[in-house]
């Protein structure tokens, strides 16, 4: 059932005892939009926590910083940032028909709880928690603040994307405004690379392939390379945003090995290519600059599959 905002907080102002999801290899925005509605609740008196099927990465780590560590048997599963359930990862299989909430940006959101809120205006979904806040009277105090403020500027590469609308900018001065230490969420975000993500670069790189006359580029990032540089799942952060920073490309892939030896992909598009219509071809989707979605095939045929699908894109385009 999709319902407004006011609905949304009118729930969770009778709610206790919440637990908020994020979605799998978690990013700033799931995790930001979590431990600022977080500690939201617990400000209001609230018994809140948050889950995430994955470790989270070092550099978010200063999100849940102060959070109080509350264990309990939820009353009201809520997820935020997450398109469809089986984002949720081994989470899926514990909380599938039992959340009562999801809050998310993703035009290609796929219904699974029982009151839905979707906004595919705002370029992440920390955009729309500080319009929840203030319709449950919930101050932004300066943590508030750099946690949803981490979820906006990852979600549009520092404001890069042409995702990000005057009201993104509006929202992320309002928190800037309320503590938000932009500068130094920017450095920590953009400007900082552990040794492990410098090498992941060169060897992920190094499988670069281009095709269409090079508007495509596909690259890899395979269980041997993670394990060869000891990288972290945070340490993958942004890689497939390379592929897309090449001058003429128009279509960036990128190929992830997972652990049962399938592939999660990312693509990031350029106007006018809409990457979660390709992804859709493959049960995934996304936004029109970036989307994802998965392949259980061998590689070769994975990359095959989707250049089809892509070519077929280019040539209406």
């Amino acid at each position: 059932m999709t319902v407004t905002l006011e609905q949304c907080a009118e729930l969770l102002r009778d709610a206790d005892r919440i637990l908020i999801l994020s979605h799998q290899y978690p990013d700033g925005d799931t995790l930001g939009s979590a431990s600022g509605l977080c500690r939201a609740l617990q400000k209001m008196g609230k018994r809140a926590r948050c889950e995430c099927a994955d470790e989270i990465g070092p550099h978010y780590r200063y999100l849940y910083s102060g959070v109080e560590p509350d264990q309990f048997d939820p009353a009201f599963i809520m997820s935020v940032d997450v398109a469809d359930s089986k984002l949720l990862g081994r989470l899926e299989s514990a909380y599938a028909g039992k959340i009562r909430l999801a809050i998310d940006h993703h035009g290609s959101h796929v219904p699974f709880a029982e009151y839905e809120y979707v906004d595919s205006t705002a370029a992440a979904a920390c955009e729309i928690i500080p319009t929840l806040l203030g319709l449950l009277g919930v101050e932004i105090d300066s943590q508030i603040a750099n946690s949803l403020y981490t979820g906006i500027t990852t979600d549009t590469g520092c404001f890069r994307y042409p995702n990000a609308t005057p009201a993104t900018y509006r929202t992320a001065a309002d928190l800037m405004e309320k503590g938000a230490d932009a500068a130094e969420i920017n450095r920590v975000m953009f400007d900082t690379k552990s040794r492990a993500r410098l090498e992941m670069e060169r060897l992920a790189m190094d499988t670069m392939e281009f095709f269409e006359d090079g508007r495509v580029a596909m690259m890899e990032i395979s269980c041997a390379m993670v394990e060869k540089t000891g990288a972290l799942d945070s340490d993958l952060d942004g890689l497939s945003a390379i592929p897309r920073q090449i001058e003429g490309v128009l279509v960036g892939v990128t190929f992830r090995q997972r652990s049962d030896g399938g592939y999660k992909v990312s693509l990031r598009t350029q106007p006018p290519i809409d990457a979660a219509a390709i992804c859709s071809h493959f049960g995934g989707g996304g936004h029109r600059g970036a989307a994802g979605c998965s392949f259980t095939v061998p590689l070769s045929e994975a990359k095959q599959q989707m250049l089809e699908v892509i070519r077929a894109e280019l040539a209406i385009r």
